[in-house]
């Protein structure tokens, strides 16, 4: 199993907090992209945290549900790893011919992740010639727990399934919403539903990859508090009303201001620290994803505090989808970066 590295045929599989997505394509990053097949199935946020027998054995029916839904035959997965079940970081070693970088990089592997070598399951990329000091070279370097990694493989593989890839999920949603090509530095922000990622990628590859607590639920519990309502109501109201200050007389903004400022000073905050890392390479735009590609104004919000140029992200620019699958798709398209970034990888 690679953590990195390509796979052949096989498709994507995300297990979020609150849906289940799977995604097939055909094609390639440089002819373009073809959705082949595809499912969303919502769970129960419980049900995504029940370790338990019966807990695993009901979400092995909802996978093995979603996949007869999609018409997947082929049986290889590369499957996501949630950002607080890894360890993914950008670390500089001497630049040496490729044979000898591999050679250090695997002996001094230890050095880069934060547990024993016999308890982690680790790969690594080159990135290329730093681009702070050209006599350094620069790895991407990600684990996971052994114990982690292969409950997940042992739990897909009793249903019948292959695992041979599982890849960081803030690596994966940065691949499918940063365009081809791309050498200015972006900051992609994926809103999820407890946590945040953040990547930043600059000349081609990941610079920076960290993820911030507080997510949609934090945002939830804080309009449910100050308005007085149930959650399920505030979350309606975060996401069809937004940050409008001309709906429900601007509660939700007032109620949202003070938190949303402390999201928009992390996202500061990692733009000065590329910043500084990269001899003053500045983060030239913001690419939101996950529900902050949902909910409305957040990203006019988001440029105000920041005083960097804030989008909402395409996770679909390169794949091609038919008109039945993109109406399909309307209501959930935002929620598929990460598995769509799993499926856009190359064998390369």
């Amino acid at each position: 199993m690679s953590l990195l590295h390509g796979v052949g045929d096989f498709f994507a599989l995300d297990i979020g907090t609150n849906a289940l997505r799977l995604v097939q394509l055909s094609g390639n990053a440089q002819g373009g992209w073809v959705l082949q097949k595809y499912a969303y199935v919502p769970i129960d946020p419980k049900l995504s945290q029940d370790n338990s027998d019966a807990g695993k054995h009901r979400m092995g029916e909802v996978i093995l549900g979603a996949v007869k839904q999609a018409g997947i035959k082929t049986k290889n997965i590369a499957l996501g790893l949630p950002a607080h079940k890894t360890y993914t970081a950008i670390v500089e070693v001497q630049n040496r011919d490729p044979k000898q970088l591999e050679k250090t990089i695997k002996y001094e592997i230890d050095q880069y992740i934060p547990m024993a070598i016999e308890e982690a399951k680790y790969d690594y990329a080159l990135l290329g010639v730093s681009p702070n000091d050209p006599a350094k070279a620069e790895i991407l370097v990600s684990s996971t727990a052994n114990d982690y990694a292969e409950e997940r493989m042992e739990a897909l593989e009793s249903l019948g399934f292959n695992v041979v890839a599982q890849e960081p999920e803030q690596i994966a949603m940065a691949r499918a919403l940063i365009p081809v090509g791309t050498q200015e530095a972006r900051m992609v922000v994926d809103l999820g539903e407890r946590s945040t990622d953040i990547v930043v990628f600059y000349k081609g590859a990941p610079r920076l990859v960290r993820s911030a607590p507080g997510g949609l639920a934090l945002l939830v519990k804080t309009v449910a508090s100050a308005l007085g309502v149930q959650e399920d109501q505030a979350r309606q109201y975060i996401l069809k009303f937004g940050l409008a200050q001309d709906k429900l007389e601007g509660q939700v903004f007032r109620a949202l201001d003070s938190v949303l400022e402390n999201f928009a000073s992390e996202l500061v905050k990692s733009a000065r620290f590329f910043t500084t890392k990269y001899n003053g390479a500045n983060v030239s735009g913001i690419v939101l994803s996950g529900f902050a590609g949902l909910i409305p104004f957040i990203s006019e919000y988001i440029e105000v505090k920041t005083n960097i140029a804030s989008t909402q992200g395409n996770p679909w620019q390169l794949v091609k989808v038919t008109p039945e699958q993109q109406q399909a798709l309307s209501s959930v398209a935002n929620e598929f970066a990460v598995v769509i970034g799993l499926a856009e990888r190359s064998n390369d």
